[in-house]
């Protein structure tokens, strides 16, 4: 699956009777808020030592994941163009890579 196929399929899900800058919002903040859940599961592993669930963060993720693709519909974008340019931004930023 492509990212843009990706996108395709999670837009079927939309909330309808929102606007585009309402839905832009509302995924905005859904980001906000699955990165703060992803961030917890992380955060109890790694400083409290609680297990790793991966199910449950590839859930997470999934549902960040999802906020993102809404968010660049929302503002007329596509996730395909918006990786392509975070690469493009990456790769003149770090030329040889990270060392």
């Amino acid at each position: 699956m492509t990212l843009d196929e990706y996108q395709t399929a999670a837009a079927r899900t939309i909330n309808q009777s929102l606007t585009d800058a309402d839905r832009l919002f509302d995924a905005a903040a859904g980001l906000a808020e699955e990165a703060g859940e992803v961030l917890g599961i992380v955060r109890k592993h790694r400083m409290q030592g609680r297990e790793m669930n991966p199910a449950r963060l590839r859930e997470e993720l999934g549902d960040a994941l999802w906020c993102l693709a809404i968010a660049a519909r929302s503002a007329g974008m596509s996730l395909e163009d918006v990786a392509a340019g975070n690469i493009e931004k990456l790769r003149a930023r770090y030329p040889e890579g990270m060392k």
